[in-house]
């Protein structure tokens, strides 16, 4: 089965091979567990969107056009599901926090381990970089993000956003060029 495209697992798993499901599911936990984690920022919130991405998977599986590709199917359920999860989720405030436990709750926190400072400075310029791709029109930083957190190549990105392969390839370029600009 590893051998297997994923259409063909789709194919295996609608005839009945309970296996092929489980193999498409052992293929892709990792990227969506990963490209839930960029989402959302922490493990249980990762693990929560992952489950229920695989859920609706198996859910549509059987409406999924196998002439298109399965990637970037998945995918689109990945991001849609991680944004609908970003919508509903509800920051809880220390003051809250505070007046639960009658303590200062920051106080308690532990700082187990202070960062080197090259560690401290990979982080300023990793969280700088981010804040600059946030900061880029939506069609350079779509792109920009599927390639590198969503591990998309050109052509996949080029199904999944609809447009053409090389405005794709250009808008990827000219977004990098302005990411340079900015945090030169």
């Amino acid at each position: 089965m590893k051998n297997l495209s994923d259409e063909k697992l789709v194919g295996k798993y609608l005839s009945g091979d309970e296996s092929a499901l489980e193999e498409i599911v052992r293929r892709y936990l990792a990227p969506v567990y990963g490209f839930s984690r960029r989402y959302c920022g922490d493990s249980d919130g990762a693990s929560d969107i992952t489950q229920e991405i695989f859920v609706k998977v198996w859910k549509h599986l059987k409406k999924f056009d196998r002439s298109k590709n399965f990637r970037v199917w998945l995918f689109a359920i990945a991001k849609n599901t991680a944004l609908d999860w970003l919508k509903k989720r509800r920051d809880v405030p220390f003051s809250v926090l505070d007046k639960e436990s009658g303590e200062n709750f920051s106080d308690s926190i532990a700082d187990e381990k202070r960062a080197a400072p090259f560690e401290y400075d990979d982080a300023i310029f990793a969280q700088n970089a981010r804040l600059a791709v946030e900061g880029l029109p939506e069609n350079y930083k779509s792109v920009i993000k599927l390639y590198h957190d969503g591990g998309f190549n050109f052509r996949e990105i080029s199904e999944f956003l609809k447009e053409p392969l090389n405005t794709v390839k250009s808008r990827y370029r000219r977004g990098i060029a302005r990411l340079k600009d900015i945090l030169a």
